[in-house]
C-alpha cells in the first residue's frame, strides 16, 4: 500500500516512508502550510520512528524552518507544546496500527490539518524548491511531555484520584512514564503492568480476546480499582474497571462530557447514541476522523466564541474546545484528540461520587457498542463489496441476527437500525487495509452478538 493521507495523517508501509519520501511532504507541508516559529518534532516507540524523524528534520532543516526535537511523547504533549509556542508540528506515528507501517501526523500553529491543509500538501508534492539559503537549526526539547503533565497535575490536583489503587498497562505506549506519574500526582497508588521492548499495535476500539483476559487477571490478582493504557502514540484512551473490563471509548467521552460542564459535543456518527438519550447536550454528527470533528467544532466556536464544545471520538480521544474547571483548575481549550482528559475525568467523577467505575458507567442509558476489523483487507476491495451491500443489505443483517433496515445513515460508510433499534455500522478503514464492523444493541450481550455474527459473514463475503 503506497503511503497515503487517511482519517489521521499520512500511514504507509516502512518500507514505502523513505526518506525522499518523507522529505517531500514536510517540504509541502511548510510550503501550503504556516509553520509559526519553526516545527517540533516527536515521535512514537516504533523501531522505525528514529530514523523517520530525522528525515523530517532534515528536510525541515533544509527549507530553514527551526527544528525543536521533543523525542518520544505523547501526540497532544506535542500538538499541546507547538499551539503554545506558535510553531508547526510532526509527530511520527503510526498509532495503533502494526509496526510494519507508519506514518506522519501534522499541525499548524492553529491545530490539526484540516482537510482542506491536506489537499494543498498533496498538490505540492515534487515541488519543492531545493534548499533554503540558511539552515534551520537544531533545538533541544524545552520539556513538552513535563509541560503536558502538568496541566493535568495542576487541573485535577493531589487528591482527585486518593484512594484509588490503578494498574497502567505500559507496552509499548509513548506516554508510558508521563501516565504513570500524572496518575500518582493526583494521588492514585500505582502499579506498572506489562512493559513490552517491542511494538505492539493496541487499537483501543478493537481489543482482543486474550487481552480483555490479561486485563481481567491482572486487575483480580492485583485488587485494583482500574487499569489505565493508551495506543502507541497517546492520542486514545484505554480504561477497564475493577473487573478488567474495558469502558468503551465513546462512553469515556460522555462521562467526560458531563464531568466538565459540556454543552454541545461534537462526535462522529459511529459513536455510541446514549449521548443522544440521556446526556443533555446538543448533539452534532461527523465523519469519522478527528480533522471531521475539530471542523464542526470550529464552526460551533465561529458560531458563538463562548461555546461550551467539546469532541471525541469511538476511540476514546477528546478534544477540549473551551476553558472548563477541573476539580483544582482551570484546563485550557485543547484542540487535538487526548487520552489524559478522558481518563482522569470518569474516575475523578467516580471517587467524588463515591461510585466504582463500573457503578458510575451503569446510570448512563443502557445502549451498548461492539466493534472489531478484519485485517488485510485493501480499501478497493472494501468500497466494492460496501457499494454492492448498500444495494441490499438483507442477507448480511439476517445474517447478524437484525431485522429489517427501517434506518440508514450512509455519513461514513453504511450504518443499518433495525425496528428494535440494533444497529449494524460497516466502513473501510481511513487508515489501513482494513474494514472495521460496529454494532449497537441495548445489552452488552447483544452488541456482541451482532458484532460477531456480521463478522463471519462479512468475513465469507470479503476474504
Amino acid at each position: 500500500m503506497a503511503p497515503k493521507f487517511g482519517t489521521s495523517g499520512l500511514r504507509g508501509l516502512v518500507t514505502e516512508l523513505t526518506a525522499p519520501l518523507v522529505a517531500d511532504h514536510v517540504a509541502a507541508f511548510l510550503a501550503a502550510c504556516p509553520s509559526g516559529c519553526g516545527l517540533w518534532l516527536g515521535r512514537d516507540l516504533r523501531d522505525s520512528s528514529p530514523a523517520i524523524a530525522e528525515a523530517v528534520a532534515a528536510a525541515a532543516s533544509a527549507a530553514g524552518v527551526d527544528v525543536t526535537d521533543c523525542g518520544v511523547l505523547p501526540t497532544p504533549a506535542l500538538a499541546l507544546a507547538a499551539a503554545q509556542a506558535g510553531g508547526a508540528a510532526v509527530m511520527v506515528t503510526g498509532s495503533h496500527i502494526p509496526a510494519d507501517r507508519n506514518g506522519l501526523k501534522f499541525y499548524t500553529p492553529a491545530g490539526e490539518i484540516t482537510k482542506a491543509d491536506e489537499a494543498a500538501i498533496l498538490a505540492g508534492l515534487g515541488q519543492s524548491g531545493g534548499k533554503a539559503g540558511r539552515a534551520g537549526r537544531r533545538l533541544p526539547d524545552p520539556g513538552a511531555g513535563a509541560a503536558y503533565a502538568r496541566r493535568y497535575t495542576d487541573g485535577f490536583g493531589p487528591r482527585a484520584l486518593a484512594g484509588l489503587r490503578l494498574g497502567v498497562w505500559e507496552h509499548s505506549s509513548a506516554a508510558r512514564d508521563l501516565l504513570a506519574g500524572v496518575l500518582a500526582a493526583c494521588g492514585a497508588e500505582v502499579l506498572p503492568l506489562g512493559r513490552a521492548e517491542t511494538f505492539l499495535p493496541v487499537d483501543t476500539e478493537a481489543v482482543d480476546a486474550a487481552t480483555r483476559a490479561q486485563l481481567a487477571g491482572w486487575a483480580a490478582a492485583q485488587g485494583l480499582d482500574a487499569i489505565v493504557s493508551t495506543d502507541g502514540d497517546a492520542d486514545r484512551p484505554m480504561l477497564a474497571d475493577a473487573e478488567g473490563r474495558i469502558v468503551p471509548g465513546d462512553v469515556l467521552g460522555l462521562l467526560t462530557a458531563r464531568f466538565l460542564g459540556a454543552e454541545t459535543v461534537v462526535t462522529p456518527v459511529s459513536s455510541n447514541t446514549a449521548i443522544d438519550l440521556g446526556g443533555g447536550f446538543t448533539v452534532r454528527r461527523t465523519r469519522i476522523g478527528s480533522p471531521f470533528v475539530v471542523a464542526a467544532m470550529e464552526a460551533v466556536l465561529a458560531a458563538d466564541p463562548a461555546a461550551r464544545v467539546v469532541g471525541y471520538e469511538a476511540n476514546g480521544g477528546f478534544l477540549l474546545g473551551f476553558e472548563a474547571e477541573g476539580p483544582a483548575d482551570l484546563l485550557a481549550p485543547l484542540m487535538t484528540r487526548d487520552s489524559l482528559l478522558p481518563v482522569l475525568a470518569p474516575l475523578a467523577a467516580a471517587r467524588a461520587a463515591g461510585l466504582e467505575l463500573a457503578a458510575l458507567v451503569g446510570r448512563l442509558p443502557p445502549r451498548f457498542t461492539a466493534s472489531d476489523r478484519l485485517q488485510g483487507i485493501e480499501s478497493g476491495a472494501a468500497r466494492a463489496f460496501l457499494n454492492r451491500l448498500a444495494a441490499d443489505p438483507t442477507p448480511l443483517l439476517a445474517a447478524a441476527g437484525l431485522g429489517a433496515e427501517v434506518l440508514r445513515d450512509e455519513t461514513d460508510g453504511l450504518r443499518l437500525t433495525d425496528a428494535a433499534g440494533a444497529i449494524l455500522h460497516l466502513r473501510p478503514s481511513g487508515n489501513a487495509p482494513e474494514f472495521r464492523i460496529y454494532a449497537e444493541a441495548d445489552s452488552p450481550a447483544a452488541a456482541v452478538e451482532i458484532l460477531e455474527q456480521a463478522l463471519a459473514a462479512v468475513a465469507r463475503r470479503l476474504t
